[in-house]
């Protein structure tokens, strides 16, 4: 009976565990968001090219692929809580440091860092929420979760507006989020995965990637086109404004903008809609929309109004793909093997980050008109084509299974 009430007393409460770590998302979605815009503008200020201004960018998707093959351990060893307050601790101390030298390569090792951080604060989280919910509100509460994040990335770029008061103000505003985030997260006691995990712990890495390769190939995707898409839209497509003579503060101000509140609009009816339909066929029916709101654009990009609508639908429609694809992971894999597909998806969103803005760029000096489109349609059309060959997949092991029962 002690025993018993002992380890009652050990347990969160499901709501404020939740919500404390959607709030963990939003506060690193909010650092990315700051770090990309206002770190951009300094270097412009400083006369750094534009290539270099590019890869400095690339720093911080550099460090999540770096962390990402050594997260899994230590959140098995120590628990999920001692691993987000590492990650919020470096993201606090790191922007701090931002402002007190401004060269580039410090600059850069400093956002490798907040790459890092992020992965932990990310990994830790996507799998504590992933195991801790349900099947039938799973896609729901990752959602929320999308969202959290979404409204961060969002809220980022305001920051840009401080520093003509204070160029230190953006990042004291940033590292306070990151103070508040670990004050809630004293208040929630560590967890750590459930005891199945143990089973894939014993495996090899190799062996771990390939049987999440073989139950959930195609839940992986999603993660690697957003972050494809992601990168070119705000990489890429301010570049390809100009150079098709579209206005610059239309894009700014409104375009781009106008897909990440849409985006905002559908994570949770989408999320809901996946509970109950099932993942495979939304996520299907969404890549295969977009395909055609995309190529779309390239015949009214001259209109701006309707390219503004276009760009609002797209957002709605994409904008839910990661946490979707994260929830689509957990309902195929087991639980041993969840932590291992998370990490994958972070790689893969790292490297569609990384690879979407050079393709954009090659695209834009060889095609020119409607480089952008094209590159974000090809990237759908593959994987509406994957999604399919995934589906079949399915089909045939469920008919395999019902006979050999």
């Amino acid at each position: 009976m002690t025993t018993q009430l002992s380890a009652e007393q050990t347990k969160n409460n499901p709501v404020y565990r939740y919500w404390v770590l959607v709030g963990m998302v939003l506060i690193a979605g909010f650092s990315q968001g700051m770090l990309l815009p206002v770190l951009a503008v300094m270097l412009e200020g400083s006369g750094v090219s534009s290539s270099a201004n590019g890869l400095n960018a690339a720093a911080l998707y550099i460090g999540i692929i770096l962390i990402s093959p050594f997260i899994e351990k230590p959140v098995r060893k120590y628990g999920y809580k001692p691993v987000i307050i590492v990650g919020l601790v470096l993201v606090c101390f790191s922007l701090l440091l931002f402002p007190l030298w401004q060269a580039f390569w410090f600059w850069f090792a400093l956002r490798m860092v907040v790459g890092i951080a992020d992965n932990l604060i990310h990994f830790s989280t996507q799998v504590w929420i992933s195991t801790t919910s349900s099947r039938k509100n799973r896609g729901r509460q990752l959602s929320l979760y999308g969202l959290a994040f979404g409204m961060g990335f969002g809220l980022g770029p305001m920051m840009t507006r401080l520093l003509e008061i204070n160029e230190y103000l953006p990042f004291i505003i940033a590292s306070a989020a990151s103070v508040i985030a670990w004050v809630f997260m004293l208040f929630l006691k560590n967890e750590w995965p459930a005891s199945d995990f143990e089973t894939g712990s014993q495996l090899n890495t190799f062996t771990r990637y390939k049987k999440v390769l073989k139950l959930a190939w195609f839940a992986l995707l999603p993660g690697f086109f957003f972050g494809y898409m992601e990168a070119s839209l705000h990489g890429n497509y301010p570049v390809y404004a100009l150079r098709m003579g579209i206005d610059i503060q239309f894009v700014t101000v409104l375009l781009l903008p106008g897909f990440v509140f849409g985006s905002l609009i559908t994570q949770l009816p989408l999320g809901i809609l996946s509970d109950k339909l099932g993942r495979n066929k939304v996520l299907l029916g969404l890549i295969s929309t977009g395909l055609v709101i995309f190529f779309s654009m390239s015949f009214v990009e001259h209109i701006p109004w309707l390219l503004f609508t276009l760009f609002v639908i797209a957002g709605m429609l994409l904008g839910s793909l990661f946490s979707l694809g994260i929830a689509y992971l957990a309902d195929l894999v087991p639980a041993n093997l969840l932590p291992t597909g998370n990490v994958m998806t972070a790689v893969l969103f790292a490297v569609g980050s990384m690879t979407g803005p050079v393709v954009g760029g090659i695209l834009i000096e060889v095609v020119g008109e409607g480089a952008i489109y094209y590159s974000l349609t090809a990237m759908l059309a593959a994987m509406l084509a994957a999604g399919l060959i995934f589906q079949a997949q399915l089909k045939r092991q469920a008919r395999a299974d019902r006979q050999a029962a």
